[in-house]
């Protein structure tokens, strides 16, 4: 089924089930958020009561957060406070990782029924320094060090990571010397035990003998 009228629609959480609830988006601004009067009222205590908006302009659709407490996501990925981030039909929104609404633009096709969306394995919002794993929060935060190594095995992008390279970013190249392989051991250990508490049974750090280490972000 085609619509002439772009929309959000909550994804189920099951799989088959079909949506339960559309947004026609018809006006130039509509309110995503937990505040009653929103023209699209998500009332949950993890979303700011103006969390986000949805602009038209130009027959273009655009999400805007509007420096909501747990952030905005478009298909995983956090979007910036105030940058408004265009959007393309089939995306998927997070909003504050309590509702997941997927965007239909005119002329395109409502689906009838959903698979559940998947969000990246690991996901790190830099600025905030928090941690995301299936898109869930890791709760309480990676203390200064874990993140800084979790960081550098995120940005290698699957790439082996030398011990070198972590004690330099992790401890800083003038410290590099006095750091022993045990301290940097323990470490990795640390962060594992941290990443399994929301990935039970996964490796999702790889330990390449003589070589380093590697994430695993499939």
């Amino acid at each position: 089924m085609s619509t002439d009228q772009a929309m959000l629609i909550l994804l189920p959480e099951s799989p088959g089930h079909a949506p339960q609830r559309r947004w026609s988006l018809d006006q130039d601004e509509v309110l995503v958020g937990r505040d009653p009067t929103a023209a699209v009222h998500l009332p949950d205590r993890q979303i700011s009561r103006r969390h986000a908006r949805i602009v038209r302009r130009n027959d273009a659709f655009y999400v805007e957060d509007l420096g909501s407490k747990n952030g905005t996501f478009v298909n995983g990925e956090p979007i910036p406070p105030h940058q408004p981030r265009r959007l393309n039909d089939g995306d998927v929104l997070s909003i504050g990782l309590a509702y997941r609404l997927t965007f239909v633009d005119q002329e395109g096709t409502v689906p009838l029924t959903f698979e559940p969306h998947r969000p990246a394995l690991i996901e790190l919002d830099e600025a905030r320094r928090e941690v995301f794993i299936g898109g869930r929060p890791l709760e309480p935060p990676l203390s200064p060090a874990q993140f800084e190594l979790l960081r550098l095995l995120y940005q290698a992008r699957g790439r082996t990571v030398s011990r070198e390279e972590i004690v330099e970013a992790v401890w800083g190249e003038e410290a590099a010397g006095g750091v022993t392989d045990q301290a940097l051991d323990a470490l990795v250990r640390r962060l594992r035990r941290r990443l399994a508490e929301l990935a039970p049974g996964q490796e999702l750090i790889v330990t390449v003998r003589g070589h380093g280490f590697r994430l695993n972000l499939e």
